[in-house]
């Protein structure tokens, strides 16, 4: 089997396999978050933080949920790091946006952190603070998770079908839940451009 076949092969599993239980949870979870005015913060590193500040427009705009994400404010990100340290900057960050029981916190991530691997425990310290503070909290995650699916309030855990692909599936497969969530009916609160077009067009049409 060629590499490119079976990197399919297991995107393939994966959809298979994914728990749509936990995904419905997510959902429900965000849509509390909406219900009673809470704001939504997506928190990630490197491709996890790329793939918050594509989430944070998308439910922004189409879920019409308050949502902020760190990253996408490199100034702060870089001053927190240099002066208070790595470890810290989701933390305080989320402390100075206030950030309350009205309110989620969305964590993307591959491994899900972890204090003894020393592994983002910056997403580990900003979960915690979140627990502290009564945020809801969830998670689109691979392989076990780690932290943040240990204690999230509802959390998607990307299948491991193989270890040495976790982290290209993990992170792409962020933004196939995290587009369902924004799609389902019970987020989606305004139409996206393509699909409104064509249903306009159709309408001419008939």
């Amino acid at each position: 089997m060629s590499f490119t076949k079976q990197f399919l092969t297991e995107a393939s599993e994966i959809i298979a396999r994914l728990d749509t239980g936990a995904i419905d949870k997510v959902v429900d979870a965000l849509a509390s978050v909406r219900g009673r005015g809470g704001r939504l913060f997506v928190l990630g590193v490197g491709g996890s933080a790329a793939n918050a500040s594509h989430a944070v427009n998308d439910f922004r705009k189409i879920a019409g949920i308050e949502t902020y994400s760190p990253t996408d404010n490199v100034s702060e990100l870089t001053a927190r790091t240099n002066d208070e340290g790595w470890e810290t900057v989701f933390v305080e960050w989320l402390r100075g946006s206030r950030l309350n029981a009205k309110d989620g916190i969305l964590v993307f991530s591959v491994g899900g952190g972890d204090l003894e691997r020393n592994v983002s425990p910056n997403l580990v310290r900003a979960v915690q603070h979140a627990k502290t503070v009564g945020a809801t909290v969830c998670g689109i995650v691979g392989r076990d998770g780690g932290y943040t699916a240990k204690v999230a309030d509802a959390c998607v855990i990307v299948p491991t079908v193989n270890a040495a692909h976790v982290t290209p599936h993990a992170e792409a497969f962020q933004a196939v839940v995290w587009h369902l969530f924004v799609t389902h009916p019970a987020l989606k609160a305004a139409a996206t451009k393509w699909e409104s077009t064509a249903a306009a067009d159709a309408k001419k049409a008939a």
